[in-house]
């Protein structure tokens, strides 16, 4: 990590950066997501599915933490000129935040159950590799974003056992 003298030119940019995709990917998440629909509410799911006022609450502890630590993380490399780093960071962020948003799609719109269990699979294989380069920054960054890392693998384990069950 760069000490807050070298950082403090790039912080603000870089985190209004991170902080404005985690909105984008937030809000087209939030529009495609239909929990009240009755094909929803017919679903038959696992009884061990979290209640839906949780949903809301952990994504939103979720986003803030994927705007920070990896605005966090960016701001280092930028600061210490490792700019192929910082782009490979950058793109990999850019295609979680696809695949996070595109599930609610897939799930929600398209009512592909097989395809959004393979879908979140492959999110938390992104969202592991997003905790595997904050935890190369910093233990404590790695650490912070493992929670999206979790949330993703229990979601993918959630949309695999809907699959099962809705045939």
């Amino acid at each position: 990590m760069t000490n807050l003298k070298t950082q403090r030119p790039y912080l603000n940019k870089i985190l209004a950066g991170t902080s404005a995709a985690v909105l984008v990917c937030a809000t087209v998440g939030s529009i495609l997501t239909k929990p009240d629909s009755p094909s929803y509410r017919a679903l038959k799911k696992p009884t061990w599915q979290p209640p839906a006022p949780v949903f809301p609450v952990a994504w939103t502890a979720l986003y803030a933490d994927i705007a920070v630590v990896n605005g966090l993380v960016l701001t280092d490399l930028v600061a210490e000129k490792r700019n192929r780093e910082a782009r490979s960071l950058a793109t990999a962020l850019g295609v979680n935040l696809a695949l996070n948003a595109g599930w609610s799609g897939v799930f929600f719109r398209a009512n592909r159950f097989w395809l959004s269990a393979v879908w979140a699979g492959v999110l938390a294989g992104s969202s592991w590799d997003l905790v595997r380069r904050a935890a190369a920054s910093s233990p404590a960054r790695g650490a912070a974003l493992a929670p999206y890392g979790l949330w993703t693998t229990f979601a993918t384990a959630l949309s695999t056992r809907i699959a099962q069950l809705n045939r």
